[in-house]
């Protein structure tokens, strides 16, 4: 059952900076569902993209936040759309579920985490669909995640998915295994100087990782900044190291576009 209480739209809008006023801008952003299946698991991402030009684009992954495929992470995708690539918001736990309850969101996660092969599969599924959409240069694609979507799409790269770059903000950063002797796509991870989520020895580890598989990373590091800070309606859960920070959020989004113009031709 959805538990997220939806902002209204004039609110949503504003939050990423979107004028309704200026209506044929947004016009021409097209989204519709897609239904996918993991087993038994019934999945529905959304894609994003701008019916203005009929040619092959670059494609993006959106992979959520540990709260499900809600509002943040579908106009995210809308605002790549914007930007010109053709975005798909994954559903990383199916049948619907979506909350605003760290407790459903913790257990959700642990239950997708406690499994890396499946969880990397699942994140796979999400990648497959996006580059079977006939607007979509399935040669240029990259990944990019919030918070446990962060964490996927290193997982994403660990197995040598194929993306031409990943993202990661605010991600959990989970280290590279040993059986991680590669990673082919660049990364780019965006984290909070104050996020009390990440142990300073977990970033240590996963900065090794990446060195010892020879990785093409770089990391920004912003002061002042707490967990979720790419989220307008962060604060409203209720969570001290929950806040949203709007410089980080756009200098974050701005260097992952750069990124984009790099990788994606």
């Amino acid at each position: 059952m959805r538990r997220m209480i939806c902002r209204p739209l004039l609110a949503v809008a504003m939050a990423f900076g979107i004028s309704l006023a200026a209506g044929e801008a947004l016009a021409a952003v097209k989204t519709k569902t897609i239904e996918y299946k993991d087993g038994g698991v019934t999945l529905k991402g959304v894609l994003a993209w701008d019916d203005a030009s009929g040619a092959k684009r670059p494609g993006v992954l959106v992979v959520h936040e540990w709260w499900g495929l809600n509002d943040y992470a579908m106009n995210r995708a809308k605002q790549l759309a914007a930007e010109g690539y053709v975005a798909f918001a994954l559903d990383m736990y199916g049948d619907d579920k979506v909350t605003s309850h760290a407790e459903d969101a913790g257990a959700w996660m642990k239950q997708i985490t406690g499994n890396v092969e499946g969880w990397r599969v699942r994140a796979n599924l999400g990648l497959d669909i996006l580059k079977a959409q006939p607007q979509v240069d399935a040669a240029n694609v990259a990944a990019i995640g919030y918070c446990f979507g962060g964490a996927t799409v290193m997982q994403m790269a660990y197995a040598g998915a194929d993306v031409k770059a990943v993202v990661s903000f605010h991600g959990s950063l989970p280290p590279a295994d040993d059986a991680v002797t590669s990673i082919k796509p660049r990364v780019l991870v965006a984290h909070g100087r104050d996020d009390a989520f990440i142990p300073a020895e977990r970033i240590a580890a996963f900065k090794a990782g990446l060195d010892r598989t020879k990785a093409d990373w770089e990391m920004t590091i912003y002061s002042g900044t707490r967990h979720g800070f790419t989220n307008p309606g962060a604060g409203e859960y209720g969570m001290d190291n929950l806040a949203y920070n709007e410089t980080a959020d756009k200098r974050s989004w701005a260097a992952m576009l750069r990124l984009f113009g790099e990788t994606l031709k």
